[in-house]
């Protein structure tokens, strides 16, 4: 357990929080609309590639299912850009410790996901194509989503004015 923890799981959490203070410092958005933004794209992806490869009922069929899997993350994205959405403290405080409870409750639960993810798009049915292709698209979806959505709640979120574009222009600015 503690070679799965030191080597697979601790650098995981590192580039997730790494990749959450990166978000942070280009676009100055909130860290915690990383991941329905990526959600939204990796939908996009998923829904251009299904018109390349599946026709008739499995494509509706598809397409549907695949709005259905978006709606949750663009509602999230449409109520944060509505409301005011500026990262406070407070906003830190809270998403760090939901991102220390989550560290230390769901170490397995991470673990099921990435083994999942990593195993889920090598079972399809071998007989039909459409179900193939099917099956192919929604393990693309899981691999692609699931594990970045546990690593990114999990992982240690930046400080409100750490690397954020604009707080570091006010302190220039400040300072000359």
């Amino acid at each position: 357990m503690n070679w799965i923890t030191r080597y697979v799981d601790e650098p995981l959490l590192q580039g997730a929080a790494a990749l959450l203070k990166r978000w942070h410092q280009l676009t100055g958005q909130r860290p915690d609309m990383l991941e329905p933004v990526w959600h939204v794209l990796a939908v996009s992806v998923l829904m251009i590639a299904s018109l390349q490869f599946l026709t008739g009922p499995t494509l509706l069929l598809s397409q549907g299912a695949l709005i259905m899997l978006a709606v949750p993350s663009a509602l999230r994205l449409m109520q944060r850009s509505s409301v005011n959405s500026t990262y406070s403290l407070n906003d830190y405080k809270t998403m760090r410790a939901a991102a220390i409870d989550k560290r230390e409750n769901e170490w397995a639960l991470r673990m099921a996901v990435l083994v999942g993810s990593a195993t889920l798009p090598l079972a399809h049915p071998v007989n039909d194509m459409m179900g193939t292709y099917f099956m192919l698209g929604a393990s693309l979806w899981f691999a692609s989503t699931a594990p970045l959505r546990f690593y990114l709640s999990a992982a240690e979120p930046p400080a409100p004015g750490e690397g954020d574009r604009f707080s570091r222009r006010a302190l220039g600015s400040a300072t000359s």
